[in-house]
């Protein structure tokens, strides 16, 4: 019997409890909250390793254990009932951690500090829980809009697919650096080659994420709404952009926030989220070039989604809505990527980030 769990991050400073956890069903994408994991606060950004034993979560907050600085939780996932376990818990040694992710040996989990504008290192003890920081690097910087981009915002972690370099899409700084990354020590340099690249003016680069095939790749700009395609080489940690699109319909003159975005186990969809719009756009990927076509748009059936994930197999799309407090199932046409509503969605106060985890 194969289980599969989804496990919803929340803000407790916004009325959730922790992370929900749930089942689905793997015919009709139907959501079942079955519990939670209450003892964390503002777990706003999750990751899962690769064997799917353990959760790590970002805690959102300002201050940890007497220092100006967010935290970051490990959980141990029980395969037959979902239930999470708390390990420990470990400063981030900056400041409003919110994104995180693991390297491709499950040795070090990285954490991006949006408001601290820092990245930090730390590794994964054998049964699962953190270690001490080995790592940390301070961005420096900032860029023309005044509100947003006074100073570094780290906000996304993404480790390359050799497990050669790491991603950083920095909003305050229009830029995406690029690390080299030591994953015997979990230390990162500056590239030499191209230790960042930059984006337009104000765009804002939020979110970061690769092809499967992993030579492209492609960032979602959170302030101007338009998402970024590249050729990259992660052996020598290079990229190179080769198209902009809009995340937003041409006829659109509200105020929108881009925010997450993925491609499909297939490789031959991507997809964006828009809190503003309220919605999801769809862009067909030439696997050959990496370039983008526009396929259309699906309302997300809720107020301001942040984060979606994809379920493995490429069927189903869930999306957390945050301000309509409700992670809705869409149906993943895997012909022309069109969504369907499969009509199941489940009540979670304040939810930000989704993740699914498979147990067969």
């Amino acid at each position: 019997m194969e289980n599969i769990f989804v496990y919803i991050g929340t803000y407790t400073s916004e009325g959730g409890e922790g992370i929900y956890i749930c089942r689905m069903d793997p015919e009709s994408g139907r959501l079942e909250r079955i519990g939670k994991a209450a003892n964390v606060i503002n777990p706003s950004f999750l990751t899962v390793d690769s064997k799917q034993r353990n959760l790590y979560a970002v805690n959102e907050i300002s201050f940890f254990a007497g220092e100006k600085s967010g935290s970051v939780s490990a959980f141990s996932i029980d395969e037959k009932s979902g239930e999470l376990t708390l390990l420990n818990s470990k400063s981030s040694k900056g400041a409003g951690p919110c994104h995180l992710s693991l390297d491709k040996k499950d040795r070090y989990v990285l954490v991006a500090n949006y408001v601290g504008g820092s990245v930090c290192v730390l590794p994964v003890n054998d049964d699962g829980s953190l270690g001490e920081p080995v790592d940390f690097v301070q961005h420096k910087g900032s860029s023309v809009n005044p509100k947003r981009q006074e100073g570094p915002h780290a906000h996304s972690v993404t480790v390359g697919p050799s497990n050669k370099h790491v991603y950083v899409a920095d909003l305050g700084l229009d830029k995406v650096m690029i690390y080299d990354f030591d994953s015997s020590r979990g230390k990162l340099t500056p590239n030499n080659n191209q230790p960042y690249v930059k984006t337009k003016p104000g765009a804002g680069p939020r979110h970061f994420t690769f092809h499967p095939n992993g030579k492209m790749a492609y960032l979602i700009n959170e302030l101007d709404s338009t998402i970024v395609a590249y050729v990259c080489d992660d052996h020598e940690g290079s990229l190179k952009e080769i198209q902009t699109v809009p995340t937003l319909p041409d006829d659109f003159r509200g105020i929108n926030y881009a925010a997450d975005i993925h491609v499909t186990p297939s490789g031959k969809f991507l997809y964006g989220s828009n809190r503003g719009h309220d919605s999801l756009v769809i862009y067909q990927l030439d696997e050959r070039t990496g370039m983008l076509k526009y396929i259309g748009h699906q309302h997300t059936l809720g107020r301001v989604p942040r984060n979606f994930t994809i379920d493995s197999l490429g069927r189903f799309l869930l999306v957390a809505n945050q301000r309509s407090n409700n992670v809705v199932s869409l149906q993943i046409n895997p012909e022309t990527g069109l969504l369907e509503p499969t009509g199941h969605e489940i009540h979670v106060p304040s939810p930000v980030c989704v993740k699914i985890v498979h147990f067969s």
